[in-house]
């Protein structure tokens, strides 16, 4: 038989095996002295995906939408003078860090002035450094509020609340160095706050920062977050394993031995991470931990097996032997079946979730082959346990749990059966009121800053989300014609009745900003001019008519590319969540395509060479769709690993019916966990929709576990199906209940996590677990006894 080879193999060859193992751990430990963090943003949509396209075109023409970090205060101090030239100077500090492209506030604008002797515009700071006079700045608050161009841009409607906008170089939004770059702008901004004593009405009385959001901050939050918390979980998963393995096992060599295993599988796991050209994001770095808590059920069965075997009378040779053989194809089917909960990730084609799918199996079955190796040989070098080293699998409480289980599965059936179709009817009514939404930072808990932050800034200044509309007009020049401006003047009066978003940016705004110029400077002029003034304007403005590196000081290549043929407008918004954004989408598309090409006076769409392709991308939207299609797509991967894990019991018992029922006691406890998620108002996202496919894959290992272990007593030690079921539970249901004590506690540890997704995955999975081996240990013998019985009904 090949597994007795395998064992026979390992226990002969211990030298070789060791000197391999240690050689392939260095390996692999070098590689991952390389792994490093993920700082770009998490790529969900596959890359073939036409909204991740467009979006990736979008940022290669006008570079990153996100690259905007702003600072937020409410004060009624801002115009009064020592506090605007603070206000000022904070200013001139943060531009002059490097990195920083442009800083934007109400104490650095520019105004524009028609100089008809040059015949030009003139572009100039409203002020050139701070001011000497009450009088200068009261004239400055005067000259911005006739300039509707800033009008909720720098100042909310109350002109209390306060923005300062900063711009990110391209080259370090991406990079470990905006870390860096964001730390020393909160140091300053700080400083700045604690000089002033400013205090939100939001904010405790000791908080005296200034409000800090924008998506190069949120990014680099939950970057500090992800690299600060991969090392907790890693410590507390090491510590809550060798915590219950002791009280289990009572023995630090059991406990050293089996955290040295583990410890191997963490290492390998890390260096695939490296080997395969990935960085650590938000779930690569839940990798590590849940290698050891994975991975230590393989030591626990092949040790509880190896103590029976002696308590036999066997030998300890022998003994080592028959648990090598036994638990290693066991435990290769467990934990194939585990991988498969993971690999499924593989196929859903979201970057993110490869990743993490791949990384995760290749790391499950490398610890299997690992502990495989290294259990049987480290314990065939030590003492032969004693009696009371092997007392554990007597214990009192765990063997009388296990007699109550046999006698419940032999007498109250019925009992189960009505109990289970109950609970699995209540948890449907609670599995359809779950609702489908997420949010960019609803993971973070509702007192984190970032969170009270944010909000606080949508609440003046509407919100920081890019939403975009980029602008194809098919032919080079064309964007600057009457046309298509009057085209984008009506896409944002469009916008402008949904409440969501800020005031737009974008080329047309500009040319009004220009024409309030070239009219003096009267704010009633604040419009897009008519195509014949739009001509005598453009004289002034060389760019207009597409005229390069015209001089001026007016840039438009943040709206323009170089051959005038794209452009784009800019919006911001809330957080709203993925349904309204969606909602959004659904209506403002047709709109922008009717808009751009529909005839207005024949209300028929215009000629193929006069089309425009318009299409809305951005952070916001590219989040939303990554969100739609990771649930959809993570549906399909929980039912192609329960369809994975079905044939591999049809594998193992040889009985499509038989395998197609033990199925069900992994399902079950699926759907009270959706049950639960829909009564406790837990939203299904990226981060609770994970929970189903991975707590299959795990707490099918159960399954396998009781099934091989049952077939094995038939079998072999030729028992009748009764007396097989009672041995399977007495025996396996030992180290079952081990194991999913560690799983539990395990995935218990993500409940220290700051990732309220990160949160819920921990605790559901842990439930899930529990209810799993519940399920395993009473609802699975209960089928097997119940097909048996019909079985003989029929045959009689």
């Amino acid at each position: 038989m090949i597994w007795h080879r395998i064992a026979s193999f390992i226990l002969k060859n211990r030298i070789v095996l060791l000197v391999a193992v240690l050689l392939g751990t260095v390996f692999m430990g070098y590689q991952a002295r390389k792994v490093k963090l993920s700082y770009e943003l998490a790529k969900i949509l596959p890359v073939t995906d036409p909204d991740y396209q467009r979006y990736e075109a979008f940022k290669s023409r006008f570079g990153q939408d996100g690259s905007v970090m702003v600072l937020a205060i409410e004060t009624d101090s801002m115009y009064q003078l020592n506090f605007f030239n603070d206000w000022y100077a904070l200013g001139q500090k943060i531009r002059r860090i490097e990195g920083i492209k442009d800083v934007v506030s109400n104490a650095n604008l520019v105004g524009i002035t028609r100089d008809d002797s040059a015949h030009t515009f003139h572009v100039r700071p409203l002020i050139s450094g701070p001011l000497t006079a009450q009088s200068g700045l009261d004239s400055l608050k005067t000259r911005i509020a006739a300039l509707p161009f800033y009008r909720g841009l720098v100042t909310d409607s109350s002109g209390r609340a306060h923005l300062m906008a900063i711009t990110f170089d391209q080259k370090v939004v991406n990079t470990k160095n905006r870390i860096s770059l964001v730390r020393r702008v909160e140091a300053v901004a700080d400083s700045f706050g604690r000089q002033h004593r400013l205090v939100s009405p939001m904010a405790s009385p000791s908080d005296g920062t200034v409000h800090m959001s924008g998506m190069p901050y949120i990014r680099t939050e939950f970057t500090a977050k992800v690299s600060k918390e991969m090392f907790l979980f890693l410590g507390l998963a090491f510590l809550v394993t060798a915590l219950i393995l002791f009280y289990f096992f009572r023995s630090f060599t059991v406990v050293l031995s089996a955290l040295a295993v583990v410890g191997v599988g963490v290492i390998w796991a890390t260096g695939y991470i490296v080997l395969l050209g990935y960085d650590i994001t938000l779930l690569t770095g839940l990798i590590p931990p849940l290698i050891i808590v994975i991975g230590v059920p393989n030591v626990i069965f092949l040790l509880n097996r190896y103590h029976e075997e002696l308590n036999r009378n066997r030998s300890q040779d022998e003994a080592l032997l028959i648990a090598t053989e036994k638990i290693g194809e066991t435990t290769f089917f467990a934990n194939i079946t585990t991988s498969i909960g993971f690999f499924v990730f593989y196929f859903t084609g979201s970057p993110l979730l490869v990743q993490f799918g791949l990384v995760s199996a290749f790391g499950i079955m490398t610890t299997y082959v690992v502990s495989l190796i290294l259990t049987p040989i480290i314990f065939s070098y030590l003492k032969k346990p004693s009696p009371k080293q092997r007392g554990h699998l007597e214990r009192k409480q765990v063997s009388g749990f296990l007699n109550w289980v046999d006698q419940l599965v032999r007498t109250r059936r019925t009992a189960i059966y009505t109990f289970i179709g109950i609970l699995t009817a209540v948890s449907i009514v609670g599995a359809l009121q779950i609702n489908p939404i997420g949010f960019i930072v609803d993971d973070l808990p509702k007192n984190d800053p970032i969170y009270t932050d944010l909000k606080f800034i949508e609440s003046r200044f509407k919100g920081v989300m890019p939403f975009e509309v980029s602008i194809d007009t098919k032919r080079a020049g064309r964007v600057l014609t009457p046309q298509t401006l009057t085209k984008i003047k009506l896409l944002e009066r469009e916008f402008n009745k949904y409440g969501e978003f800020t005031r737009p940016l974008s080329l047309v705004e500009a040319v009004k900003f220009l024409y309030q110029a070239y009219r003096g400077g009267d704010p009633k002029y604040y419009a897009l001019p008519g195509a014949l003034e739009l001509n005598q304007l453009a004289s002034y403005a060389p760019q207009l008519k597409g005229a390069k590196n015209a001089g001026g000081g007016l840039a438009f290549k943040a709206y323009l590319d170089s051959t005038y043929r794209y452009t784009r407008v800019s919006f911001q918004m809330p957080d709203v969540g993925t349904v309204r954004t969606t909602q959004l989408l659904k209506e403002l598309q047709p709109k922008a395509d009717s808009i751009f090409n529909i005839d207005r006076a024949t209300g028929k769409r215009v000629a193929a060479d006069e089309e425009y392709d318009v299409h809305i991308t951005g952070n916001s939207v590219v989040f939303t769709r990554g969100n739609d299609y990771l649930l959809k797509n993570l549906a399909e991967s929980t039912v192609l690993a329960i369809l994975l894990v079905s044939v591999i019991l049809i594998i193992l018992l040889r009985d499509v019916r038989l395998s197609l029922i033990a199925i069900l006691p992994s399902v079950v406890p699926l759907i009270v966990t959706a049950g639960i998620m829909g009564f406790c108002g837990i939203h299904l996202k990226p981060s609770t929709i994970l929970i189903f496919s991975i707590a299959f894959g795990i707490s099918s290992d159960g399954t396998i576990y009781f099934i091989t272990k049952y077939r094995d007593e038939l079998r072999n030690q030729k028992m009748t199906l009764d007396r097989a079921v009672s041995e399977t539970i007495r025996y396996t249901g030992i180290s079952m209940f081990y194991t999913a004590m560690i799983l539990f506690a395990g995935f218990a540890i993500f409940a220290a996590s700051t990732f309220q997704g990160t949160v819920a995955l921990g605790i559901l999975v842990s439930i899930t677990l529990l209810m799993g081996m519940a399920s395993n240990l009473i609802l699975l013998p209960a089928f097997l006894l119940t097909v048996d019985k019909w079985r003989k009904k029929r045959d009689v």
